[in-house]
Order: structure tokens, then sequence, then C-alpha cells
């Protein structure tokens, strides 16, 4: 009670004052608006558009608490629970102060203190504006000063409140090889979740990311959009719930399924951060805010090069020596290429890896594939004019390898219970800082070993099931939790030595594909299926969150496309080949080293322009893009004709990122050898008219499975 009276006594003089004020966090077009209640609680007031009066008696008022505490008054999911040592499982959060700081002209820095007036706990609330972008990451952290540990129940990052309406989910959803499809959903009263359970590759299922259409479904070009994504390579969740008068309120975080936390006095949890922006012109604007936040901020070199390249999976798989290798090094130089990627099967003597049953743990190269090792490959490849990757997966073990029998006590398994494996193999148990000092060891070994290998392929092919960590010993609830801190311990270790590398983050496909991971990594793969028709609406998916840099494209035998189709779709990536350029006739050879060029010469559009969605391939039988540079002097689009029927009547698609003013010279590009394009773009066009009137990119008779590349020029 004296404490109670003691806390009372500081804060009332602070309420008085903090009633009468609010706390913005804002960027040039969005606003995150607090206030404080008569009880001293944090109330979101509001969030949207900056040009919103800010006097607090012309905000619509809400009155649940920002982050929402459990055992007290609300009703609602709470944001986080705990229990203290003396098992009372109540939190009361009372706003103590707050502060603004800017980290640079453009970038600032919003801290909220939140404490109990009976234990004592502190919750801060953080909060990154970036101007430019319009994004916002939001996150928090949790600590106390009681005498034994507390437990944790829940611990969301942050809490979105809106105000009665109706909303529209966009989730993005799959399995391997089909991932982020797109399903929209009504929300109605009760709770939606959105998570994932799977610990590693946790996004096999579900993708940490949603788009939210207030009023109406998300639109690309109009409406109010809120978009959101979890920098957490782990297990997530978002919670949507509809309350009994039909305000909306959105919780994220790391999931808290089997993962009850155990925090010791001084010692603070922070949560991972959710990055979301606002935008009230669709979702196009919210992708482009969220890919100018990227390169800018989210991932690694974002304004850097990167490397086209030639992988040598679909040519060999793991049947492969020097003698096929060296020659693949001329299929790429002959391609154009910057670079060849050696995949999986390279490595393991004993258990030699020839098929994916052994071999994954004994990171030495395979002797009888590769006599004279990878340091002989690396001047083979240089010799001939092109630079040379690697594939690692350095946090598995198959059974059948000498680190399994070696190191037992290093993989994740339950002691009593039969071994489950997906892929015939294990997962080590990365809490374990000798697992972490073997982790980096295999990459420093491999890179040291080798001196000029320039990219790495950072794969993780499994799940957790039937998990359990050796050294955590009584403390497994913390297994899912611990096991991503600490792939994010390893992969600081990487880059504090290895800063500028190259790395593709890899997970059987998409099972990785966050911001919380991406900041380690140049780039990322969104699927092992690389099907040109499917690739569409997956890289549709991903664009809404991820910019085109990011995403490896690659062109390979999948599906019955033309080869200039599947070039085409790989096109609007980070393109790659996974090929056997062997193969190729003549012309299929010609147009490909010519598309090696075009690509050089029109990438820089596509990585770092504004993108423009203008077809979906969700609405026709077809799908459009546009990447326009930043000044609007250069455009491109790609254009795919997709399942088309006959009966389909195609409108004239009205382009978008054009300046109205200038006048704009179209030309077909990447044309296959013998061909001339159907188009007839004879004339200068003026932007407006491109944007308002629009031009027919379905030719005469639309043709299935066809696609053009288009670049427009301002003259």
């Amino acid at each position: 009670m004296k404490r109670l009276m003691l806390f009372c006594l500081f804060l009332l003089p602070c309420l008085a004052f903090a009633q009468n004020q609010l706390i913005q966090i804002a960027t040039q077009h969005t606003k995150l608006v607090y206030g404080i209640s008569r009880e001293g609680k944090l109330i979101q007031r509001f969030l949207g558009d900056r040009q919103q009066p800010v006097l607090p008696d012309s905000l619509v008022r809400l009155v649940q608490e920002a982050y929402v505490p459990a055992g007290m008054e609300s009703l609602l999911d709470p944001a986080i629970r705990m229990i203290h040592p003396d098992g009372n499982p109540s939190l009361d959060l009372q706003y103590v102060t707050h502060a603004t700081t800017r980290k640079n002209n453009l970038v600032t820095l919003t801290t909220i203190t939140l404490k109990d007036p009976v234990y004592p706990v502190n919750v801060t609330l953080y909060f990154e504006a970036y101007e430019q972008e319009d994004v916002i990451k939001a996150w928090s952290a949790i600590s106390h000063t009681e005498s034994q540990p507390v437990r944790l129940t829940a611990y969301a990052s942050s809490m979105l409140h809106f105000n009665p309406g109706k909303y529209w989910l966009t989730q993005f959803h799959g399995n391997w090889a089909k991932e982020a499809n797109m399903t929209t959903q009504y929300l109605t009263p009760g709770m939606k979740v959105l998570d994932s359970k799977l610990g590693v590759r946790a996004n096999m299922f579900q993708s940490p990311m949603f788009l939210l259409g207030v009023d109406k479904p998300a639109e690309e070009n109009t409406g109010d959009v809120l978009a959101g994504t979890l920098a957490w390579t782990g297990n997530f969740r978002f919670g949507f719930e509809i309350d009994e008068n039909q305000s909306l309120h959105i919780s994220s975080g790391i999931n808290p399924y089997a993962s009850e936390y155990t925090l010791p006095p001084n010692e603070v949890f922070t949560t991972p951060a959710l990055i979301f922006t606002w935008s009230s012109k669709g979702t196009g604007l919210a992708s482009r805010n969220l890919h100018h936040w990227a390169l800018n901020y989210g991932v690694l070199d974002g304004h850097g090069p990167r490397f086209t390249l030639l992988n040598n999976w679909e040519a060999t798989g793991m049947d492969f020596n020097e003698q096929k290798l060296t020659h693949l090094f001329g299929d790429a130089a002959r391609l154009g290429v910057d670079l060849f990627l050696l995949d999986d099967g390279w490595f393991g003597n004993k258990f030699p890896r020839n098929n994916d049953h052994a071999g994954l743990g004994d990171w030495d190269p395979d002797t009888t594939k590769l006599p004279h090792g990878l340091g002989y490959l690396v001047k083979e490849a240089d010799k001939q004019g092109v630079k040379f990757g690697i594939w690692l997966e350095p946090e598995m073990v198959n059974p059948k390898s000498e680190l399994y029998s070696q190191h037992p006590d290093w993989i994740l398994r339950l002691p009593n219970r039969a071994e489950h494996y997906f892929r015939n193999q294990l997962v080590l148990d990365l809490t374990n800082p000798a697992v972490q000092d073997f982790v980096v060891g295999v990459v420093d070994k491999t890179l040291s070993q080798a001196p000029g290998i320039a990219y790495i392929k950072w794969d993780c092919n499994r799940m957790l099931t039937n998990t359990y960590a050796p050294f955590l010993q009584d403390k497994q609830s913390h297994l899912f939790i611990a096991y991503t801190r600490s792939l994010y311990q390893v992969l600081e270790r990487v880059r504090a030595k290895y800063p500028h590398l190259p790395i593709m983050l890899c997970s059987g496909g998409g099972g990785r594909t966050d911001y919380g991971a991406l900041k380690y990594f140049t780039e990322f793969w969104p699927s092992d299926n690389t099907d040109g028709l499917e690739r569409i609406y997956i890289q549709y998916g991903y664009s809404h969150f991820f910019p085109a840099k990011t995403m490896a494209a690659h062109v390979t035998n999948w599906g019955r496309q033309s080869l200039k189709f599947r070039t085409d779709v790989a096109m609007m990536g980070k393109l790659g080949y996974d090929i056997k350029v062997s193969d190729f006739t003549p012309q299929e050879l010609q147009f490909s080293q010519h598309a090696v060029k075009t690509y050089s010469r029109i990438s820089d559009i596509v990585w770092s322009g504004n993108i423009y969605r203008l077809v979906s391939p969700y609405e026709q039988h077809r799908a459009v893009f546009l990447y326009s540079s930043e000044n609007r002097q250069r455009a491109i689009i790609f254009n795919y004709m997709m399942q088309v029927q006959k009966q389909d009547i195609f409108p004239l698609v009205k382009l978008q990122g054009l300046d109205p003013h200038r006048h704009y010279r179209i030309k077909e590009i990447n044309l296959f050898p013998g061909t001339v394009s159907s188009f007839n773009f004879q004339r200068v066009y003026r932007g407006d008219f491109l944007m308002n009137v629009g031009i027919n990119l379905s030719g005469v008779r639309p043709q299935a499975l066809t696609s053009n590349i288009f670049e427009l020029t301002a003259e």
C-alpha cells in the first residue's frame, strides 16, 4: 500500500499536465497519436492521414488502452500477460513519461514509458518514424525489479486500435511451391488469428504480413489501407479482434504458443518490430512506401549491386565432379552472368552427400567429387571470367553424418521419443553456444579455405517437430524464442567478419521471408516453384512488401511456357538461371545472352524504381506491372498474357508513375531472335494520355502464355 501511495503522489501532478497533451508519432503523410486518460492510461487517439487536425477535442476518442495488459478491466485479448512471483496474474500500466529524439534528419524515435503502481514492472513502447518513407516501426521492451523472476505468457510488439467500422483482411499463405497466395475476407466480430508454430522455416504456411482495408477491401489505387509485417524469423502471431462495438484491435508479435518466458529481475525482454505503413491511396502506395524503406533501411546493402548467376542444381543435381562444374563455368561465361553458384551435394567424405539422406553437418569438400577442393573451383571460375558462390545449410544435420555421431547433444530432439525427420534431417540446437560457434565456423572455414567465394546461398529446409533443446534443460518453453535470437547472434558474427558478402536467404523456398532476417541478407528465395505462370502469382504477392531487388527469380525448365515467357517473368525480380545452358538451341542462347545484357541495362529501374501493379493476375487472365524511375524519365512494363480464353476482351491499360507533361517513346525489348514486335508504337505519347486514356497491351489476337517487356523513355 505504501508503494502504491508513493507512486500516486508522484503520478498525480504529472497526470494533470499529461491529460492536456498529445504524443504524436508522425511521418510526412501519416501520424499516430496517443493521449493520457484521467486514470493515467495511455490511449491511442488516432492513426491515419497527417492532415487531420491534432487538437484533443477534434480527435475521435478511443476508450481502450494502447497496450492492453491482462488481469485488469479490459475484456480484450491482451498485449501483455505477466504472472508475478506471488502468483498474481495482473498488470496495471500507467503512463510515466515520453520522449522524442531525432536520430537524423529523416528518422525520429519516440519512447513511451509505462509502469505498474504496485509491482516494479516497466514497459517501454518504442516508435521509430521514417519521415520520407511514411513507415513506422513499433516494438516494446519489458523489465522488472521484483525479487524473483516473473512469467510472461503474452508479449506483443504493439497494438493498434481502430474506430467502429468495416474491415477487410488480406493474408498471404500457402505451402511449399505455393507461397504468398492472397486471400481477402471481411472481418466479423470475434478473433481472427494469423500465426506460425513451426519455429524454424516458420513462414512455410503463413507469411508474417497482412493488408487491412478500411471501410472497403484493399484496392490498388484507392482507399485506406494498413500494411504490416513483423521483423521476426520465428513463430509470429497477428490477432485481429472485432469487439461488440465493431471496433478493431490488432496485436502483433512473437507467437506465445508453447513459449511461456521466465524473465529474471533486471533483464529486458525486447520484442521484434512491427513495420507498418498507412496509405490513403490504396495498396500500391503502401508497397512503394515499404520498398523505399527496405532499400534505405531494411535490407543489407539495399542500394548496392547484385549478381546475376547460373545455378547448377537443375543441370546436375548432386551428380557432378570437377570436370562437369568447370564445363558449367563456361556455360555461365557464355551466358554472360556474373557468378556460378554450386548448390547442394559438394561435401561429405565418410558419408558423401550424393542424396539428401546423408552428409549434412560434415562441411568438408567431397574428395571424390572435388579432389582439389573449393579453392580450385574458385580459381577455375575466375579463369573463365565468372565469380564463384556456394550453398550452405549449416543449421541442419543428417542422422547419417559424422556430426550426428560425434555430438548427439547438439540436436533438437525429444530424449524419449522416436526421431522425426523432414527431408531426412534434423535441426541443430542453436541455443547452445557451442553450436553457434560451429555454425559460424562452417561459414568462416568455407570462406577461408577458398578465398574468393563471392556469394552464399543459406538454406534451411525443415521446421521444428518433436522438439527438445538439450542445452536449455528445464527452460524448454524458451526454445522457440531462443532459437531465433541465437540465429541472429550467429548472423551478427558472420556479418562482423564479412559485412558485404552477398548471401541469399533461402528456406525450402519461401520459409523465411521477413525483415528480421533481411538486414543480414541481400535477397531471398521466394519459392522453389519457378514455373513462369505460377511465379507471377508468387512474385505478385511478395511485391506488396518486398522490392524486386530482394526477390531472387531464376529461369528454369519448370513450366510449359516458352523460354521467353519464363525469362520475362524472372526479369521482374533479381534475375538468375538454373538451367542446362548446353541444351539451348543457338537461338535460345542468343536470346538469353541478349536478355542478360538487357537486364543489366534496365535493372536499376526494376530494383529501385516505383512499382505500379497495373493489372492483377487475380482479376484478369493477364498481369501487367510497371516500374518507373524516381525522376519519371524511364519506365519498364512487364506484360504477361496468362491463361487467355477466346471470350476474353481486355480493356486498355492506363499507365501510372509517368510525368503527365512529358512525351514518351515506347519500344518493345527482349524480343526472341527472328521475331518482330506486334505492337506498333510509332509515335511518342504524352504522359497524361498514357495515364488517362491508356494503351492496348493485349494485341489484336491475345495469345495464351505470351509476354512482352516495354521500355518507355521520355523525350
